[in-house]
């Protein structure tokens, strides 16, 4: 199957559902942009360190698979020439509708996180890459690549999940709130659904996820050529949040 073309459909269907992410920041949160109070998230609650982000002002930032109007206008109103590269053209159109009802000059690319071709080599000063990554297989050329497009000591801001969410057999857990490993990781929905259940998730227009290992997402950074400088964990609410916060956020310098 084409999964870049699936995981698309599938999250242009979540933004007629209205999926959390999907929801484009308003005037309230662009007018406190504008005065300094930059609020984004690479994971579900913590906002990112003001100290993480730096004077946004005509700073090259990209947002990395970050589209549905959320971080792209915020930045935007801070100072910020921003670019969102998302492969759900719907997300993108809440950045292009927000940038437009604010005057905010963001520009808009269509496509895979694993290629970022269409940029020269140290263009951004800054990526922001939430949770996202978790819907491709192989996470390794987005280390390398956003490397590649960063400018010399710029930074990427990335968010993921702690592996130990795909190791559940969360069918067991929310039906007897009680934990079973089943899983191994790296985890694939492709290789560990079921035919039917595969169908399903076709029919239904269900993003497929990956669950990637540690090592794919702290080593693959450092062997990028990135140095990681900054570390949190965040909760997701779920009943996982009572044992461990199971989202991550790193920041990371380009030397």
């Amino acid at each position: 199957m084409n999964l870049l073309e699936h995981n698309r459909k599938a999250w242009n269907q979540s933004v007629e559902t209205g999926n959390q992410w999907t929801i484009p920041v308003g005037a309230e949160e662009i007018a406190a942009a504008a005065t300094g109070e930059v609020k984004i998230l690479l994971s579900p609650y913590k906002p990112v360190p003001q100290e993480w982000m730096g004077d946004l002002k005509d700073k090259d930032v990209l947002c990395l698979a970050s589209g549905g109007g959320q971080q792209g206008p915020i930045l935007a109103a801070a100072g910020a020439r921003v670019t969102v590269f998302d492969n759900s053209d719907e997300q993108l159109q809440r950045d292009a509708a927000v940038s437009a009802e604010f005057d905010l000059g963001i520009t808009t690319v269509q496509g895979n996180m694993q290629d970022l071709s269409v940029f020269n080599n140290e263009t951004f000063d800054l990526i922001i890459h939430p949770v996202s990554n978790c819907f491709i297989d192989d996470i390794w050329p987005v280390w390398r690549e956003s490397y590649r497009v960063l400018k010399p000591n710029g930074r990427i801001l990335s968010g993921f999940c702690n592996p130990i969410l795909y190791m559940i057999d969360w069918e067991i857990a929310d039906k007897t709130r009680n934990f079973e490993l089943r899983h191994g990781i790296p985890y694939s929905d492709l290789e560990t659904l079921s035919a039917e259940m595969k169908k399903k998730y076709a029919e239904d227009r269900t993003p497929f996820e990956f669950g990637h290992s540690l090592t794919d997402q702290i080593q693959g950074q450092i062997a990028a050529g990135f140095l990681l400088a900054g570390f949190y964990e965040d909760s997701g609410e779920d009943i996982l949040d009572r044992l461990i916060e199971p989202f991550i956020a790193t920041m990371a310098v380009k030397l």
